[in-house]
């Protein structure tokens, strides 16, 4: 049996439980791919990315809905060892890759210091959609898992002081007719890294510039809370599915405040209205 059977094996029988049970479900019960969807599924080089296309892939292979998906690489500017990583780990897994240019890296270089990763993410996401909308997909189809969501979550509440997570899917603002979508966004890291490794497979971590020559990445609030909820799963083993829980059973009667589409409204604005 080829290498990339035996992988795709592994995502059906070996972690079905773990992973393909949990991309099907969040397939479905957040209504992520439909008939006729063109979707471009977005690969970084990381485990996730490369894992959702294989997902995407056997979906594609096994479902009765009828859609199309494109795999795409954006090179930001990766160092030629990185850049053939990629594309060796593309072929290995047999995923047919399109690889489009930017130099979103160098910009970054010239004109951040103080928040690259911020300002990476913002710009690559711009040239997804773009490409996206070349491409003539109607839906882009991110990594995020389950862990994400969490620590985002958390990232919000302690340092932007409001209560917001990662969606599992999402109109484009600025892009008319674009959809994002996280199909993993039930599976958890650790059945992300387990896979990676029954599979002996080696992919990229995070090819940024300025995390090679620097201790940001090390420093970063997100790698701060994901010590965080680790610590806490020694006291609690369901606390990542309880603050996952809890974004899906907020008591409105017991908040001081919402907010939606950047109005506010006080819980004093009802409160006398019983």
């Amino acid at each position: 049996m080829e290498r990339y059977r035996e992988i795709e094996k592994s995502i059906i029988k070996t972690y079905r439980k773990d992973i393909w049970s949990k991309f099907i479900k969040a397939i479905k019960d957040y209504q992520l791919i439909n008939e006729n969807d063109h979707i471009m599924v977005c690969i970084s080089g990381g485990k996730d990315s490369f894992l959702l296309a294989k997902c995407i892939q056997e979906l594609k292979r096994h479902s009765q809905i009828n859609f199309e998906a494109h795999y795409v690489v954006m090179n930001p500017g990766y160092t030629k060892k990185n850049y053939d990583l990629i594309v060796e780990n593309a072929k290995l897994l047999n995923i047919p890759i399109e690889i489009f240019e930017s130099d979103i890296f160098a910009v970054v270089n010239t004109i951040s210091s103080e928040a690259p990763c911020y300002l990476c993410a913002r710009m690559r996401r711009g040239h997804l959609y773009a490409k996206a909308q070349e491409l003539g997909c109607n839906k882009i189809a991110l990594g995020h898992h389950f862990d994400d969501v969490i620590e985002t979550t958390l990232l919000s509440m302690l340092y932007g002081a409001e209560i917001k997570t990662m969606m599992p899917k999402l109109h484009s603002d600025n892009f008319e007719g674009l959809e994002l979508i996280r199909p993993l966004y039930l599976v958890k890291e650790s059945s992300i890294i387990a896979w990676k490794n029954y599979n002996r497979l080696t992919f990229l971590n995070c090819a940024c510039r300025f995390t090679e020559k620097s201790a940001l990445e090390n420093n970063s609030k997100r790698k701060e809370v994901k010590e965080l909820i680790k610590n806490l799963r020694l006291i609690n083993k369901d606390v990542d599915h309880n603050i996952f829980k809890a974004l899906d059973n907020i008591n409105l009667n017991c908040v001081l405040g919402t907010k939606k589409d950047s109005v506010y409204e006080s819980f004093l604005d009802t409160y006398d209205q019983k």
